[in-house]
Formats: structure tokens, C-alpha cells, sequence
């Protein structure tokens, strides 16, 4: 994603998962949005993952945010890798 496009593998395996398809555009409005401390703050992190979830119209239950929120704090994710959050989300399905 250096060259700011998302890779189409990447696009295509998202919108496998999801009901309804993911623009790259989409992607790119939530990826911009994330920064370092959008994932060090836990109450700017479930926000992310709803938003997300919404985006992927994938219902999320309080006890999916729970987990996805306590990997990503054990694993130290970066505000770089957007993808591995939208894998998270979707391996709770």
C-alpha cells in the first residue's frame, strides 16, 4: 500500500467476507482516519471497530469488540496495518 492503492487480492478477500462489497475508497477514508493513538485509546478503538463492522455491515457483539480490543492491545498492532484490523473483524463473524 506504499503507493497508496490497496492491493486487489487484498480488496477482493475484504469483500468475500463482508455482505455488502468494500470500495478501496472506503477503506481509505477509515485508514486515513487511524493514527497511533487512535489504537493506544481503547474508547477510539471500539469506535474504529464499529465503524468498521458497520462499513462491512458484519453485526459485532460488545464481546467481539472485548476481544478484538484486548489482541490488539497484547499484539502492540500499528496504526499501519488497517488490514489485520479488518481480519480480526472478520475471523469474529
Amino acid at each position: 500500500m506504499s503507493n497508496g492503492k490497496i492491493p486487489k487480492d487484498a480488496l477482493n478477500a475484504i469483500n468475500k467476507k463482508v455482505k455488502k462489497p468494500i470500495s478501496e475508497n472506503q477503506i481509505k477514508k477509515v485508514a486515513s482516519s487511524v493514527n497511533a493513538s487512535t489504537l493506544q485509546n481503547e474508547a477510539q478503538l471500539r469506535q474504529l471497530i464499529k465503524q468498521v463492522a458497520q462499513m462491512a455491515k458484519v453485526p459485532v457483539t460488545e464481546s467481539t469488540v472485548n476481544d478484538i480490543v484486548s489482541t490488539i492491545k497484547k499484539s502492540g498492532m500499528n496504526a499501519n496495518n488497517l488490514e489485520s484490523l479488518m481480519g480480526l473483524l472478520m475471523k469474529k463473524r
